[in-house]
């Protein structure tokens, strides 16, 4: 963990605050906004109100970086598949099943906890004491690659990648039926339902609200009743593969929020004890923080889903 530091400066162009010293500190915008809420951001000796504040040329800033604040997560023994580690950063394979960070009804056994144990604490306090070292999630019953930042540096180099959505994610997800046509992309907003504010939804752009989301999908195999598909995001929005899928008439299976499985598939599904939506983050690209080095990875499908596609396969069930 780092100690606390001061940046300071003098704005050499126009906009909006947050945007502006963003450019100027290298910090990522949402981490100069959590400071400017936090009354950490001077502008010309006062403190700055809003991220959304026009500065102008000229004038003087000040930044308060205090340091992080030691986890409350608690470390635990907890096995972990390693797929690459250095000082910086760590990718892991999240097992489906397994909470990305401690929040309510979750306060340990989760990823978090496990990584201050294995890292020994050293994890980015950017993300703040519930989420060190958190740099993006993937739900709870999503297995797949995830990347953790170790340092402040990587974390922040990591936040510009997945905001200018240059972090290459491809997930392989079982869904119901045959998608129509079968490879294309879906593009729309994506934020809370009316109907269920449990739920994400795809609104229409007139709503003024929500998130504009963009999935790459095509069918890699057909099944009985059912398509194993890829999907590459542009965009990482919450729950974006399966609310995608789902608007298109492709739930994925064993997905409890946003699909049932049709009358054939049920069966296979309880024979099978799957309970979980069949989405697996396959494979995760991303130039490194620091070095600058391209990074890929990959990660075979989990055995419940290659026995989800074996069982599926035989469509004379």
């Amino acid at each position: 963990m780092t100690d606390s530091k001061t940046l300071s400066g003098t704005v050499d162009k126009a906009g909006r605050l947050d945007k502006v010293l963003a450019d100027a500190t290298e910090l990522s915008r949402e981490r100069v906004k959590a400071l400017i809420s936090a009354g950490d951001v001077e502008v010309d000796g006062k403190a700055a109100s809003s991220g959304a504040a026009k500065v102008q040329v000229g004038s003087s800033f000040l930044i308060h970086i205090p340091p992080p604040d030691n986890p409350q997560a608690v470390p635990q023994d907890i096995p972990i598949t390693v797929v690459f580690e250095d000082e910086h950063l760590i990718v892991v394979d999240k097992p489906a099943g397994m909470v990305v960070h401690p929040a309510a009804g979750n306060p340990d056994g989760t990823l978090v906890n496990a990584l201050l144990h294995h890292c020994r604490g050293q994890l980015s306090g950017i993300g703040g004491v519930a989420r060190p070292g958190i740099v993006h999630r993937i739900d709870k019953d999503t297995s797949g690659l995830l990347v953790v930042a170790k340092s402040d540096k990587a974390h922040e180099g990591l936040a510009r990648q997945f905001a200018d959505h240059s972090i290459e994610r491809r997930y392989l997800a079982i869904c119901n039926g045959h998608p129509n046509p079968p490879s294309g992309t879906i593009s729309g907003w994506i934020g809370r339902s009316d109907s269920n504010r449990k739920k994400m939804a795809v609104l229409p752009e007139s709503a003024s609200r929500g998130k504009h989301a963009i999935t790459h999908y095509r069918e890699v195999m057909r099944l009985w009743h059912s398509s194993l598909v890829e999907c590459r995001l542009e965009t990482g929005r919450t729950h974006q593969v399966r609310v995608h899928l789902a608007s298109i008439g492709n739930a994925l299976l064993g997905d409890p929020v946003y699909g049932r499985p049709n009358a054939q598939i049920r069966p296979v599904l309880k024979e099978l004890g799957f309970e979980r939506q069949a989405l697996h983050a396959a494979s995760l690209g991303f130039e490194h923080p620091v070095n600058g080095n391209f990074l890929r990875f990959s990660s075979e499908l989990p055995a419940d889903m290659r026995e989800l596609i074996d069982e599926c396969g035989h469509s004379n069930r």
